[in-house]
């Protein structure tokens, strides 16, 4: 009866017929294409990626610039389209810390958060803490047991920012994996919940650096089982957004593997012994120049400060400190910049070329339909590549935004999307047509019909044949 009652009470949540919400992260590191107010028209909330946490810690706050005026960003939106900042992302975790820690330092860090959004003109805050208490990407050196305190000190870090930034919205940025949300327990995620208006979803990176066999990194599945989480732990359906990735991953597989399924393929182990990457895995954007790669140009410029790639027009031939480019359009000679994912136009390489590896999979992918993925098994090169494509981004909204009431959508992000810009358009347009799937006038009848959904829902993840 109470699992039943818990079920009716986020069915009530999703009754509202509101629009629902289409938030996008817009980064400083994809921005050599960037779309018009054509393709940005539907977007509601946009997160500028990222104000580093650290800038807020210290009594005296530091200086906050963001990458790009203000101004200028909301000029590419939509009259009205709500402007916020990020705070955090992956590997910065030390000013959290660091501000959560006391009443007294959560009451600095809140006043230099709000100080900055007043000064600047921000419309909502989103903290982007990956993860308290632990398994972020200081993990190795910061064991989790040296974080338990964060479990407690999150929630009341939220609630300080909240009180001090309202009546501007609070949204916060959460794990998909079940073993990543140490944080979340049901005892404190009450706290949690009420300190937020929006909980950005993070269902993507289902398959990470720490996986050690093949699985969908954005499933229609995993994107369920992750939001199914929230919801028993007590979320509004209407905070939610679901993450989407314009975005694909890549690992190399075990040298003994042959992978006709996508799911228990064997890879390469992908993170060192300290926690780093081990440059086996690595992630490549939609952008023109990954979907549509151009042959290197021919009057490439030696790079003098160690970055280098297409966007950039250098080259690492010559480079004193190395003269691989590594996937990340940095000059070195480790492993990590000449092996897996190294850009063979633009220096010396010992592994496969992503460049033209992308292409090939993109054109040769298999859908898994039940689970509801794209992936590739590039036999040639060893690689095992996982997507989504617009079609499978329609089938959540259609099997898990819409029957679940969720409040909206978050991308990562704006500028990975420049080969066509069709995940944005299409996201776009279905968000614009969808609303929660119950009225108020369907009364008690349409609460039970919910429940009937998210029990059969929330009970068979998988076990169903997805519709296409």
């Amino acid at each position: 009866m109470r699992a039943v009652n818990t079920l009716a009470s986020l069915a009530m949540a999703g009754l509202a017929a509101a629009e629902i919400r289409n938030l996008v992260y817009f980064d400083q590191y994809h921005t050599s294409i960037l779309p018009g107010k054509n393709i940005t028209a539907g977007i509601t909330h946009v997160a500028m990626a990222f104000a580093n946490s650290s800038l807020f810690a210290a009594e005296t706050a530091g200086t906050f610039k963001p990458w790009m005026p203000i101004d200028s960003v909301r000029a590419m939106f939509d009259n009205g389209t709500k402007l916020g900042i990020a705070i955090g992302g992956w590997g910065d975790t030390a000013g959290f810390s660091a501000g959560a820690k006391t009443e007294a330092s959560r009451a600095t860090y809140a006043k230099n958060v709000a100080a900055m959004v007043e000064e600047l003109g921000f419309d909502f805050v989103d903290v982007d803490w990956e993860y308290p208490g632990g398994n972020g990407q200081d993990y190795k050196q910061i064991p989790n047991a040296n974080k338990t305190s964060e479990i407690i000190s999150y929630p009341q870090l939220l609630h300080a920012i909240k009180a001090a930034i309202e009546p501007k919205p609070l949204s916060i940025a959460v794990p998909a994996k079940q073993g990543d949300l140490i944080a979340y327990t049901a005892a404190r995620a009450p706290a949690i919940f009420s300190a937020v208006d929006m909980v950005n979803v993070m269902s993507y990176d289902i398959m990470n650096r720490r996986d050690t066999t093949t699985t969908h990194h954005s499933s229609v599945a995993g994107s369920l089982e992750a939001v199914h989480r929230y919801l028993e732990l007590g979320c509004p359906p209407s905070k939610i957004n679901l993450g989407l990735a314009y975005y694909a991953k890549f690992f190399e597989t075990a040298p003994n593997a042959t992978c006709t399924h996508p799911i228990g393929c064997p890879i390469v182990k992908a993170e060192n012994d300290d926690g780093s990457d081990a440059g086996t895995s690595g992630a490549v954007t939609f952008e023109k120049a990954n979907v549509f790669p151009a042959p290197p140009p021919t009057n490439l410029t030696t790079s003098s400060d160690g970055t280098c790639g297409a966007t950039k027009g250098l080259t690492c031939t010559g480079f004193g400190e190395g003269t691989c480019c590594s996937q990340y359009g940095n000059c070195g000679s480790s492993a990590a910049h000449c092996g897996l994912g190294c850009q063979s136009g633009f220096g010396t390489c010992t592994g496969p070329d992503i460049s033209a590896a992308f292409p090939k999979a993109l054109a040769n992918g298999v859908l898994d339909a039940q689970q509801g993925g794209m992936w590739y098994w590039d036999a040639e090169n060893r690689l095992f590549w996982t997507w989504d494509t617009t079609e499978l981004m329609k089938r959540k909204f259609k099997e898990i935004i819409e029957p679940m009431g969720l409040g909206g959508v978050m991308a990562w992000s704006l500028g990975e999307d420049s080969a066509d810009w069709s995940h944005i358009t299409t996201v776009a347009k279905l968000a614009k047509g969808t609303k929660a799937p119950l009225d108020e006038a369907e009364g008690e009848g349409g609460v039970k019909r919910a429940v009937r959904k998210l029990r059969g829902r929330i009970a068979r993840p998988h076990g169903r044949q997805w519709a296409h």
